[in-house]
């Protein structure tokens, strides 16, 4: 049963699919060995793990916490910076080496931590899964990572071949990718904006629990020089005329 479910699990998607807040992420993947008390005779300190593994498993998932495992000596993984990320799940590129070099897909799973991403049916390795009492092996096939600084390639929309693109700004003031070779728009692709609640955000239905737009982006709140107490007292008409006495600290 448990092996069954394991074939039947949703593929592996971008974090931003989840469409969680990214308080929640943290908190899911903090180890905390020590947290001081509250108080203003404590010293603010908080002990927790700094360095993480990143890999295809999502921080909130237990995959995540098994590979980063607490007391686990974990070297950190050495990643190229990006200054500016050009590649997103629903994109046509081309791969630039392995075996299936030359070979054009879709991605489908983007790990913006270590600049991966996978090509759905390509780059592929199989392995065997499951097995005993009874059970016999089966062989699945699963996308291996490939690095967008080198290994894979975006297709220029204008004659579909392998470009490099950059970001920038239309005569109206919207950011746009622009292929290199070309100077050609490279649109993004629906599939990016994909989440577990919607497709499309303007598809979005609103459901009775949800806080309108319109609500949310209200201006409410008026900066005043009165604390939160002095305000409660203006509000319910509370005079104070009491004058506090001298307090000494030694």
């Amino acid at each position: 049963m448990n092996f069954t479910r394991i074939l039947f699990a949703p593929r592996k998607l971008p974090k931003e699919f989840s469409n969680f807040p990214q308080r929640y992420i943290d908190r899911a993947k903090d180890q905390i060995e020590y947290k001081s008390e509250k108080g203003r005779q404590f010293r603010d300190k908080v002990l927790k793990r700094e360095v993480f593994t990143y890999g295809l498993d999502r921080p909130w998932t237990k995959e995540f916490y098994e590979a980063n495992y607490p007391g686990k000596h974990i070297e950190k993984d050495v990643v190229e910076p990006i200054k500016e990320w050009t590649i997103y799940r629903g994109d046509k590129v081309e791969i630039l080496t392995g075996r299936d070099k030359g070979k054009q897909g879709v991605v489908n799973y983007v790990v913006t931590e270590r600049n991966w991403v996978t090509v759905e049916g390509l780059n592929c390795e199989y392995k065997y899964m499951g097995g005993g009492r009874g059970i016999p092996k089966s062989m699945v096939k699963e996308e291996k990572p490939l690095l967008v600084t080198n290994e894979v390639a975006l297709l220029d929309p204008a004659d579909g071949k392998p470009t490099r693109a950059v970001w920038r700004f239309t005569d109206e003031g919207e950011e746009v990718r622009v292929s290199v070779r070309t100077g050609r728009i490279i649109p993004i692709p629906d599939e990016a904006e994909e989440t577990y609640d919607y497709k499309v955000k303007k598809f979005y239905v609103e459901q009775p629990k949800d806080t309108p737009a319109d609500e949310a982006t209200k201006i409410t709140f008026k900066p005043r020089l009165l604390t939160f107490e002095q305000e409660i007292m203006e509000d319910m008409g509370i005079k104070e005329d009491r004058v506090p006495c001298k307090t000494y600290w030694y």
